[in-house]
């Protein structure tokens, strides 16, 4: 389905990815949720945006996350999957779809890599220093799981994740004159062990430090 009344085209999905979508060799995804809780708060949409600026919403009722075609592209290993804070957005891909996410980059592990002149990694920061594009967050903790999306939502959601591309090309030319290039990249592959260790109990607990503070009492 398309619409004229945003500045973009967009085609929203129910519930899977439609035959029509195409991409090249990487795609940008991002996703909504009721909260932040991935236990409690249920997945109510995942954007996409091509590498070509094709950009795809799939919203999800309460009830089916079969999403073949979504899943499939989610482990496709030759198109990369590029997140801003790929952790969360992969923890609630495998919640609810059942799938990990790979390979993948995150914009915000580049920025953390890259930019280690500021504390401010956000989407939002990023986009206004490196592109000089201001982002209007107002939606983002709107309800997501009306039935029926505003205009405002989608232009939030496709907001997200329209720059991820250009983003990344900026932050891969800092990490290479910085020299930390195979640093990102091991980083984006441990995301996958991350992703289960937050699920399975150990979100909160840092595994490799040497000692817990109750080791000592």
């Amino acid at each position: 389905m398309y619409s004229t009344k945003l500045p973009y085209d967009y085609s929203l999905e129910l519930n899977d990815l439609s035959d029509s979508f195409v991409t090249g060799k990487s795609v940008a995804v991002d996703t909504e949720t009721m909260g932040l809780n991935y236990f409690r708060d249920r997945l109510c949409l995942v954007q996409l945006c091509t590498d070509t600026g094709n950009n795809f919403l799939v919203k999800f009722d309460d009830k089916n996350y079969q999403a073949t075609r979504l899943k499939e592209l989610m482990v496709n290993p030759n198109i990369l999957k590029i997140f801003h804070y790929a952790r969360f957005d992969m923890v609630m891909i495998k919640m609810y779809l059942g799938v990990i996410p790979h390979p993948v980059y995150c914009t915000k592990i580049a920025s953390r890599l890259s930019r280690t002149y500021t504390d401010s990694h956000s989407l939002k920061a990023l986009c206004y220093e490196l592109l000089n594009v201001k982002l209007n967050k107002a939606q983002q903790s709107s309800n997501w799981s009306n039935n029926v999306l505003s205009a405002e939502q989608i232009k939030y959601a496709i907001s997200d994740v329209m720059y991820l591309h250009k983003l990344k090309e900026k932050l891969d030319i800092i990490l290479e004159e910085n020299g930390r290039t195979e640093l990102a990249r091991s980083c984006f592959q441990f995301l996958k062990s991350r992703i289960l260790l937050d699920i399975t109990g150990w979100a909160d607990e840092d595994i490799f430090s040497h000692s817990s503070r109750k080791d000592f009492t």
